[in-house]
């Protein structure tokens, strides 16, 4: 009775775990791709109060660490530039207008229309438009000019009495008749810490349809990884090394009692390597970028794959161990066809979704394309916890009905040990969707990195806990499936009693003959 009752509120305490896989990939899919070099393709700008805008990018930068003079800026080489400083730089920035446009100016005149590159940490973001001066507007009005607060044609910025030149402000101006306008090379240099945003904005209405490409490069003191990505690349590299040790630990483990592995033990071994693979592949990743500027494509490929496959056969692993897989059953026997279509079908969405968060546009703001692809994933993450979290309670029922105490007992640390996991989840999630709600604007940066290394630990805790549980032994039946007869403690004690109750007809037996005798 009191197995029963533990079994029961287990089901339960399962069954509130099962809407977390949602709010995780949900989370997961508003993230953006970072990059150090921001490419524009003839992106257009949007309109916005009296103003058109294009956003060129926002990142983490890090004070200097010291004065050493900048290089020559003219060089197209993208590792160049003041080494130990955190700097933006524009390259080969072009703005492109319509032929209407240019066709409706006098070709004598000098300027004819002009864009502005507004460079802004955002503590100051309340300095770029005339909120300051209780007004909605954004481009200088006739009747603001005339008070004296701006002048008309340009944005509206509000100077930093700390700081007089920021935000900073790069004006380029069209000449002319000209179509196109390229932006001077200019590097700038931050000298102070913080989430930096880059906007290119015109007020001129003549200007509707103006287009931009070129692109833009940040860089931190370290490297050119993002402010916000930089200690990922540290956290993957002790996540390899954590991975290695757990390899060899198991490897060892593995020869010792080879002859006694059953075909759970490969599934984990294959696990494992491919959580050592990917660690590593995302180390190599984050190290290359943040040598050059730009994610290498092979290596990120790599990554992003094994991250796929890896997650995939996680799943699959945590399925078919709960399922009893060559514990309670030898085989999934007519189930094996879904467990396999439910596989492939979750490593398809997960590497397309993988692809485009990583490889791909970094100015797409919408995000249209991720939630679309992140829906998949999501489903399919809620059809694994459900299908998951079923089978382990139809297996904890089986081993209660047949008093397999062992086998019970090692199920149950499973189970407590997926219900500590989901525990820590659920409050995981509170704070993530906290942080998002309250941080929409990334200013707390620095601390962002937590948030997809407490992911890793977890899955790399349950798979440390799946290889104590299922450990290689010299004892494989206090887990593996025994085809004559899989209730050995039962059967220790049926034995017992039979015995024993021979025993006793026997020596009755002889009572009997001596009487006789007698």
């Amino acid at each position: 009775m009191e197995v029963r009752e533990s079994s029961t509120v287990q089901r339960r305490r399962l069954g509130f775990s099962f809407f977390f896989v949602a709010l995780v990939c949900f989370c997961d899919s508003i993230a953006t791709v970072d990059a150090s070099v921001h490419d524009y393709f003839k992106e257009a700008f949007i309109s916005r109060s009296n103003a058109f805008f294009f956003h060129g990018g926002s990142e983490g930068l890090h004070a200097p660490r010291a004065a050493i003079p900048p290089p020559s800026p003219t060089s197209p080489n993208v590792t160049t530039g003041p080494k130990g400083k955190s700097f933006i730089r524009f390259d080969d920035v072009t703005f492109i207008r319509t032929e209407e446009s240019a066709n409706a100016q006098h070709e004598m005149q000098q300027s004819t229309g002009s864009v502005e590159a507004i460079i802004l940490d955002i503590k100051d973001r309340k300095r770029i438009g005339g909120a300051y001066l209780k007004s909605d507007t954004i481009c200088c009005t006739p009747q603001l000019d005339h008070e004296g607060h701006c002048k008309v044609g340009q944005v509206i910025i509000q100077r930093n009495p700390d700081n007089p030149e920021w935000p900073r402000r790069i004006t380029t101006s069209f000449a002319g008749t000209n179509k196109e306008v390229k932006m001077e090379s200019v590097t700038v240099e931050i000298e102070k810490m913080g989430m930096y945003y880059l906007y290119f904005m015109f007020c001129d209405p003549q200007l509707k349809g103006t287009m931009i490409k070129g692109r833009t490069v940040w860089r931190n003191p370290s490297g050119y990884l993002p402010g916000k990505m930089a200690p990922l690349m540290v956290v993957f590299g002790l996540m390899s090394l954590a991975y290695l040790v757990l390899g060899l630990i198991w490897f060892l483990k593995f020869v010792q009692h080879w002859k006694d592995v059953i075909q759970l033990h490969y599934h984990i071994t294959a696990v494992i390597a491919l959580g050592m693979c990917e660690s590593a592949l995302w180390y190599f990743e984050y190290s290359n970028l943040n040598s050059t500027g730009r994610r290498p494509m092979g290596i990120t490929m790599w990554a992003v794959t094994f991250t796929a496959v890896k997650k995939t056969l996680s799943r699959l692993l945590l399925l078919v161990v709960s399922m009893g897989y060559g514990v309670v059953r030898p085989t999934l026997g007519g189930i094996t066809s879904r467990v396999l279509l439910l596989g492939g079908a979750y490593l398809v969405a997960s590497e397309s979704y993988g692809l485009v968060e990583h490889l791909g546009n970094i100015n797409d703001f919408s995000g249209k394309t991720a939630l679309f692809l992140v829906l998949p994933v999501t489903l399919l993450d809620a059809c694994f916890i459900l299908w998951i979290f079923s089978s382990l309670s139809k297996t904890l029922e089986q081993l209660q009905m047949k008093r397999n105490m062992a086998k019970l007992e090692l199920y149950r640390r499973f189970t407590n040990s997926l219900a500590v996991s989901v525990l820590l989840s659920i409050a995981w999630i509170g704070f993530e969707l906290y942080f998002n709600a309250t941080d929409p604007l990334s200013e707390l940066w620095q601390i962002h990195w937590i948030i997809p290394t407490f992911w890793a630990i977890l899955a790399y805790s349950l798979l440390a806990v799946i290889c104590i549980l299922w450990a290689p032994s010299h004892n494989p039946t206090r887990y593996a499936y025994l085809e004559e007869n899989d209730d050995v403690e039962e059967g220790i004690s049926l034995t017992s009693v039979s015995k024993a109750t021979g025993d006793s007809v026997a020596k009755l037996g002889e009572d009997l003959e001596e009487e006789k005798r007698e």
